[in-house]
């Protein structure tokens, strides 16, 4: 008996996590299934991996069936959500759609980074439709802090799917597009098997501010300035951007961009017409010209990054731009976790210098571009699925969706992951298979992972340190010569005041001189006998043991 197609669905990434968005789509038997790609992000590496450039996820699973893999449609130019597709899709070479804009950023980021395969990108917007294997795919506008996100409708044999992107209800942003209510509410009509739906605020109560408020809030801050104001932002909130702009012009203040990334998006931004009835951005060397009360600097380093404008201006490192006390610095973002301390570090050297900071915690000049409980509710009884499956967000967030679905009367609410193979037609949805899944990294300019990297080599020399020891014998296997030593890493003198490098030498002596002539034949054992006497010294020395490596050589 011939087996029976199935729709799948199978996250690779940000389902269990924050960021790193990666879905597959899947139509067929299990033995040959048509898949189709939503997204492919990145996440940011942390302190615990050092050198580390980005975080991608493992595709290994595609990979190995692509020429099944039709095509691969991106919702928005958000990092977590297109950031790993240049690296990621020169080994897969399927088309990919994505709106005017966030093609516009795909080919900035190539020139920008360079040496970076050329997408050839076929535009897709609201309103579109494309088929591609077994799927028929429409873009849905919705609202978020970017220009022209978009839901995706996916219609296969066995039922309509909604995948929502990141989105929210906003009746007044400072860009569009609405979200689309009459469009879900049609397809609701429609019939909707499965929402897949963000679950970034599924905790927080209510509904979100408007983008229009942050507006007014951002306007008093610059009216009411005695000094410069200095907005830090996500780069990529264009409508944000505009807000600022307009409410600087109706100040009588001009307005300077600081930042590569900043700049970047703003000309992908006016190259598709979004820029409109916006004044001219003043050049970096015209700042120190204009009076105080005259200008807005709009600038990257919302999250602590150590090289972004921000963090130069707290140390005082910008050649044209520096700020005087009583000016005020705006963080019209949220803190992405993990940011925490690079923050309060800025904000402390900025405080030091006399500046005014406000934050979202004292007025209101943030708002997140994700749905909370009461906007949920909202899509839920828009498009009335049969199931809910919360994507994008950590263990909580979509345990909070989840159990908010099941309150407003959804029947089904799957429990998947990162791997989990969801069959979500015919039959109850369930988890079917396991796919394999997981990080790789991106360092310099190769991609592997963890052990490909090296990481944990550096990871434990960033905790220990290393040391290097070469010795030569003669052919009495005695030394010719003094041992060489060096010490990276490592404390200069031990508690005593005696030097490192010279105890390691001592021990270097001592191992050699305790293993019998004959023995000293084997290499081998006197390279090892040699680093166990290193690290057993520094451990006695400094209560550390240091990754040692040993060469040997008989003349």
């Amino acid at each position: 008996m011939a087996k029976q197609e199935e729709l799948v669905f199978l996250p690779l990434g940000g389902v269990g996590e924050i960021g790193m968005n990666l879905a597959l789509y899947g139509y067929g038997t299990p033995s040959n299934r048509q898949w189709i790609m939503v997204d492919c992000g990145v996440t940011f590496p942390g302190p615990d991996l050092p050198g580390v450039d980005l975080v991608l996820p493992d595709i290994r699973f595609i990979e190995a069936q692509k020429r099944n893999l039709k095509a691969i449609i991106i919702t928005h130019a958000h990092e977590d959500h297109y950031g790993g597709l240049n690296d990621v899709w020169p080994g897969l070479n399927v088309p990919v759609y994505a709106s005017a804009f966030t093609a516009g950023m795909l080919e900035a980021k190539r020139d920008y980074e360079g040496g970076r395969a050329d997408i050839p990108v076929t535009p897709f917007k609201a309103g579109d439709r494309i088929n591609v294997g077994p799927f028929s795919i429409e873009a849905v506008g919705v609202n978020h802090s970017i220009p022209e996100p978009m839901s995706l409708v996916i219609r296969t044999p066995l039922g309509n799917v909604i995948h929502t992107g990141d989105w929210k209800i906003d009746h007044a942003p400072s860009l569009g597009p609405l979200t689309d209510e009459t469009r879900f509410r049609e397809l609701g009509d429609e019939g909707v098997l499965a929402l897949m739906c963000d679950s970034t605020n599924a905790m927080r109560d209510g509904v979100s501010p408007s983008e229009q408020q942050v507006s007014d809030g951002l306007r008093q801050i610059i009216e009411t300035a005695e000094g410069r104001v200095a907005i830090t932002t996500f780069s990529s909130n264009v409508g944000r951007i505009r807000s600022i702009a307009q409410a600087a012009e109706a100040a009588g203040r001009e307005v300077l961009l600081l930042g590569s990334s900043l700049k970047r998006v703003v000309a992908v931004a006016a190259d598709i017409g979004l820029m409109e009835g916006v004044k001219p951005f003043i050049a970096e060397d015209e700042f120190g010209y204009i009076p105080r009360d005259k200008v807005v600097v709009i600038l990257t380093g919302s999250q602590g990054e150590p090289r972004a404008a921000l963090a130069r201006i707290a140390r005082d490192e910008m050649r044209n731009v520096a700020f005087a006390a009583g000016d005020t610095i705006v963080f019209s973002s949220r803190t992405i976790p993990g940011n925490e301390k690079a923050i309060q570090d800025i904000k402390n050297g900025l405080v030091d210098q006399g500046l005014h900071i406000v934050t979202d915690s004292e007025a209101l000049v943030h708002v997140s571009g994700h749905p909370r409980r009461n906007e949920l509710l909202q899509m839920y009884e828009w498009t009335r699925p049969q199931m809910v499956v919360p994507v994008h967000g950590e263990a909580a967030h979509l345990t909070a969706q989840a159990e908010l679905a099941l309150q407003a009367g959804v029947k089904t609410v799957p429990k998947v992951r990162n791997g989990d193979i969801l069959r979500l037609a015919p039959g109850p949805a369930e988890v079917v298979d396991q796919a394999p899944f997981g990080r790789v990294y991106k360092d310099g300019k190769l991609v592997g992972d963890f052990e490909e990297m090296g990481i944990d080599e550096r990871r434990k020399i960033s905790y220990v340190g290393h040391v290097s020891v070469n010795v030569l014998l003669d052919s009495r296997y005695d030394f010719l010569g003094d041992p060489d030593v060096v010490a990276y890493g490592l404390p200069e003198v031990d508690e005593e005041g005696e030097d490192m490098e010279d105890t390691l030498y001592d021990a270097i002596l001592g191992a050699v001189e305790s293993i019998p002539r004959v023995r000293r034949k084997d290499l081998d054992v006197v390279r090892e006998s040699i680093r166990r006497a290193v690290r057993a010294a520094a451990n006695e020395a400094w209560g550390k043991k240091p990754v040692v490596t040993v060469f040997v050589t008989k003349v």
